[in-house]
């Protein structure tokens, strides 16, 4: 008996496929490509048109002399302000030049700055083994990432007997700003979850505690626990007493953006259903145990940008050092503007300075994106 049923089959273009096997065809005309993606992100409307040509006038206005006054009329080699003037009408680089080292190391010594140097290495390789999570070996790495800050302390500072003693007084420049910066990350991240935590307890003397601090810390202004931490801070410890300037403000610095961490995961918490913490129970799990497998890690996911913003935050607002006498890169700056052969310079200085923490605070922002992808937080693009 001779089988009839014939096999479906597609027509195109005169030519007959087998299904499954049909090339995949072009995507229907202006639905991707440079045109389609002006015509809906910057024409779609008029009051789009209207932006777009507004956005396009300012860049026109603004990005050329720029330029002009950046790059290709600035001068990059003098010994003075003078000197710049004489060969160029645009900006004096030849001043962040000469200044590059005070800007990166401050008023470290000069034969000890390989350690600063080797401290910048370690934090490379510490952000290597936090940051991607393909690093061969990483559980030893991030061990290594968790002693690192305590290493670089020892490092930058020494002991006297293995590595030469250097004075915290004379830290400053980006140097400062990352030690004051990455310590505040790196501690203000567990004890703001611990606060998070406290805050969301059902023990009453616990919360009240953990909210006690919170709300007494996020209601005074930074520079107000700095100056604390500078002038009042002697008067609470024993005479003859010596605390050093650059832990009290780690400690103040840090105690602030935990304060604001916790905030943030207090709201990934109560993001979480009431089922996921259900869920660890029925599964027989502690409290500990349960947060830490069950609930902390969706609360995290749900509070990355809120942790990155606080981060960045926190990273800008080492500038405020500079009204207790501490040099950062601002403070640096201002010092050498003082110098008769630069005076006048600022515009070069802000720019360097801004062009510094624009590159940190963006690598954070776009990290913080790529995170958010990767975990499938839910966030829309």
């Amino acid at each position: 008996m001779t089988d009839t049923t014939a096999t479906p089959s597609a027509t195109s273009g005169g030519q007959t496929y087998e299904p499954g096997t049909h090339p995949d065809l072009p995507s229907p005309v202006r639905t991707e490509g440079p045109i389609f993606w002006i015509q809906k992100n910057l024409l779609s409307s008029p009051l789009n048109v209207v932006l777009t040509v507004l956005g396009g006038l300012l860049i026109f206005f603004t990005i050329p002399p720029f330029l002009d006054w950046a790059i290709f009329d600035a001068a990059f080699t003098g010994e003075s302000r003078k000197d710049c003037e004489a060969v160029a009408s645009g900006a004096c680089w030849a001043f962040i030049d000469e200044r590059l080292h005070l800007f990166v190391y401050g008023f470290y010594p000069v034969d000890e700055r390989w350690r600063v140097n080797l401290s910048f290495l370690l934090l490379a390789i510490a952000l290597y083994f936090v940051l991607y999570d393909g690093a061969p070996y990483r559980k030893y790495g991030l061990w290594y990432a968790v002693a690192f800050p305590f290493i670089a302390g020892w490092l930058l500072v020494g002991d006297g007997a293995i590595v030469k003693s250097v004075t915290t007084d004379q830290f400053g420049g980006i140097m400062l700003t990352l030690v004051i910066g990455v310590t505040g990350i790196a501690f203000s991240l567990p004890l703001g979850i611990l606060l998070a935590l406290g805050r969301y307890s059902n023990l009453p003397a616990v919360k009240l505690l953990c909210v006690c601090f919170i709300e007494a810390i996020r209601g005074v202004p930074l520079i107000t626990l700095l100056f604390v931490a500078s002038t009042m801070l002697n008067y609470f410890l024993p005479p003859g007493t010596q605390f050093d300037l650059v832990l009290r403000v780690l400690i103040m610095v840090t105690l602030f953006s935990s304060a604001y961490i916790a905030e943030v995961i207090r709201g990934g918490l109560q993001a979480i259903p009431k089922g996921q913490f259900e869920a660890g129970d029925s599964l027989g799990l502690k409290y500990w145990s349960s947060m830490r497998l069950v609930v902390l890690p969706q609360a995290l996911k749900i509070s990355i940008p809120g942790i990155v913003n606080t981060f960045i935050g926190l990273f800008k607002d080492t500038t405020l050092v500079i009204v207790i006498g501490l040099l950062d890169p601002l403070g640096i700056g201002r010092a050498s503007l003082a110098d008769i052969k630069w005076g006048g310079l600022a515009e070069e200085m802000y720019v360097f300075i801004a062009i510094f923490f624009f590159i940190c605070c963006f690598s954070m922002s776009r990290y913080s994106l790529y995170l958010e992808k990767k975990l499938h937080t839910g966030h829309k693009r």
